[in-house]
């Protein structure tokens, strides 16, 4: 019988899962999300309290067998969502702690080499993020954004923001996944809120952003059109750089 690890979606939540693997020496088992879980007759589920002290305890273990490459693996890893990447990040570090030399570059390991890939497409992921995100000033004196990400990347951006812009209250709001992270000119914390996906269509724009931002906004389009040569486009080199999918973060794309 399989033992099922129901845990709460959070990387402490998942890290806690694992330290119970740990501790009641489980070899059968399957960690998985709670919105990922199906009962079934065949294998006992247990719900996992997450628990920041084991999971603190797991990640100070990781800190002495792997390099902050391979822990940061491993987060961006779980970033990705991918409904099966528990099981290859408690293989992952299983052998970590079982080995006495490094594994984290043993790519003959089809997990290991899982969590590698896994976690570049997430890492160009965030760098596109950092690149593609537009702020824009809303009537409350705050820049705001909203993106889609393919993966939950926004934990990976707040640190890159919070430096480019260490000047202004400003909010990135994942409109897919309904949470932001706000700077308040000292701090970045996360936030739940409820945005309307509707926020940055144009028709909306007065309900919501000043009318300097929007006349800004209008001008950029207009100047991003009439400086392009129409004889030098090149639509496959343009959107072998700026994917399809992040136009509607752009201004310039909306004129």
């Amino acid at each position: 019988m399989k033992t099922i690890l129901i845990y709460d979606g959070s990387f402490d939540g998942l890290l806690s899962a694992i330290f119970y693997v740990f501790e009641f020496k489980l070899t059968n088992v399957c960690i998985k999300k709670r919105e990922h879980s199906q009962q079934n007759f065949f294998d006992a589920e247990e719900v996992i309290i997450t628990d920041k002290i084991k999971a603190t305890r797991v990640w100070k273990g990781l800190s002495k067998k792997l390099s902050a490459r391979g822990r940061q693996k491993i987060y961006k890893a779980f970033l990705s969502e991918i409904p099966t990447i528990e099981t290859a990040i408690l293989h992952f570090i299983k052998r970590t702690f079982s080995s006495e030399v490094p594994i984290e570059n043993d790519y003959s390991d089809p997990s290991i080499l899982e969590i590698d890939k896994v976690a570049k497409k997430v890492d160009r992921e965030k760098h596109r993020m950092d690149a593609f995100v537009r702020f824009k000033l809303t009537k409350d004196d705050i820049y705001f954004a909203s993106i889609e990400p393919d993966f939950n990347v926004l934990p990976l951006n707040a640190d890159h923001f919070k430096k480019r812009y260490a000047d202004q209250k400003w909010l990135l709001y994942d409109v897919k996944r309904k949470y932001g992270v706000y700077y308040d000119l000292k701090n970045v914390q996360t936030v739940k809120l409820e945005i309307s996906s509707n926020t940055n269509n144009t028709s909306n724009a007065s309900t919501y952003f000043t009318l300097d931002e929007i006349n800004f906004q209008q001008l950029w389009g207009i100047y991003f059109k009439n400086s392009n040569i129409p004889s030098r486009k090149n639509m496959r080199l343009h959107i072998k750089h700026i994917p399809k999918r992040y136009w509607k973060y752009l201004p310039e794309k909306k004129f």
